[in-house]
């Protein structure tokens, strides 16, 4: 059997896939380059979700002590009134999903969790990562790829992934692929420093409030530190798709006027400069991942909307399968269809299901949740799924 060190493996984008996909493909001995098109490493301000179906790969990693100590576990999560305020459904977290699944449930500063994999994959390879490295194209292989930068020479591998997000320019050079398609629905996210909010809404239970098409989701952290949320509406007048395009924290003001004061008080308490707003877009499921050598991963291969919080976990399932292939298999053009035959359909699952649970939620009659099922990401199975074990 070859020596994974000699297998030229190029992932292309240094986000939470990206490296989830880096630190598994080092844990199995390959010497993977991460190819970032910034010029520095960071994440934007924002919070994740880590469900048991994504702890447990860190788990797996080896960063489950690291990844507690950066992280909130909630105890219970509620669902409420929009407008009264009155407890809808409880859903019990703690040390419960550790015990029925074998893993955590966190709530994670992104900025933190991508912090944590830069530190481990740097040293474990001082090289592994390029900055500054912006792929214009890629020309895919049966016997590999070939990198073509803006501003730096070309770089032949034996493998590249696209780990790129949404804009994925690996994605965008090999496939061709349908225009987004607005969904109708907007986001304003937002971190407030708990200090900022009464003692009432700081204690409060995490959850969300749900009325007729709309949508407020809110959550501790660093420790209670800050409050995380993401307020959803209808608005067909904002199509810009960019998670850094500030917003009025007035406009999200009057965007939930009379709504309770658990989610008013956390929107009224934004820093001026701390809301920002983007649209949310849906693309088809694509046919294929993969030409020759070159494959793709989280955002870049299966976008979904965020109402279901599995996109990051989505991602960082596809690094640890991706990398479990690549080690199973001698031949990398295998492992890419193995890879891509294990994730293809849960991840369009859930593409699906995500879109399904905003039209649950923003239902028009908030006082009649609970009269359909509710297929949230736990009763749909979603946190037994194990990348470290599923059949490649």
């Amino acid at each position: 059997m070859p020596n994974p060190q000699d297998l030229r493996i190029v992932v292309v984008g240094a986000g939470i896939g990206g490296l989830t996909a880096a630190l598994a493909l080092q844990k199995f001995g390959f010497r993977p380059k991460v190819f970032e098109q910034a010029a520095t490493l960071g994440e934007v301000g924002a919070g994740l979700t880590i469900s048991p179906n994504s702890a447990r790969i860190f788990d797996f990693l080896g960063l489950a002590d690291a990844l507690a100590a950066i992280s909130t576990t909630p105890q219970i999560q509620q669902i409420r009134h929009c407008r009264s305020g009155r407890v809808l459904m409880e859903i019990p977290r703690g040390e419960g999903p550790r015990q029925r699944y074998g893993a955590g449930y966190y709530y994670v500063h992104r900025a933190d969790l991508h912090a944590l994999l830069v530190r481990r994959i740097l040293a474990n390879d001082p090289g592994a990562i390029a900055l500054d490295a912006k792929v214009q194209t890629v020309e895919a292989r049966e016997d590999g790829a070939t990198l073509v930068f803006t501003r730096r020479p070309p770089v032949d591998c034996d493998v590249a992934i696209g780990a790129d997000g949404v804009r994925s320019a690996v994605r965008d050079s090999l496939f061709p692929l349908s225009a987004a398609k607005f969904t109708g629905h907007v986001a304003w996210r937002g971190l407030v420093p708990a200090e900022r909010v009464p003692s009432r809404v700081r204690d409060a239970a995490p959850g969300i409030h749900i009325g007729p098409a709309q949508l407020f989701m809110r959550y501790p952290l660093r420790q209670g530190q800050l409050i995380n949320y993401v307020a959803f509406a209808r608005d067909a007048s904002w199509t810009n798709d960019s998670w850094s395009a500030r917003a009025s924290v007035a406009d999200v003001v009057a965007a939930f006027e009379g709504w309770d004061d658990l989610a008013l008080e956390v929107i009224k308490a934004t820093p001026e400069d701390g809301a920002f707003k983007w649209a949310l877009f849906v693309r088809e499921p694509m046919p294929s991942w993969r030409i020759g050598r070159v494959s793709l991963l989280g955002d870049a291969a299966h976008a979904m909307l965020p109402f279901m919080g599995q996109g990051a976990a989505m991602s960082i399932e596809d690094g640890l399968v991706l990398a479990r292939a690549l080690a199973a298999f001698t031949d990398p053009t295998q492992a890419l269809i193995r890879y891509e035959a294990a994730r293809h359909n849960h991840a369009g699952f859930v593409q699906a299901k995500s879109r399904a649970l905003a039209e649950h939620l923003e239902a028009a009659d908030p006082d009649r949740f609970g009269e359909q099922k509710f297929e949230n990401e736990e009763a749909l199975g979603l946190f037994a799924y194990d990348a470290t074990t599923v059949a490649l």
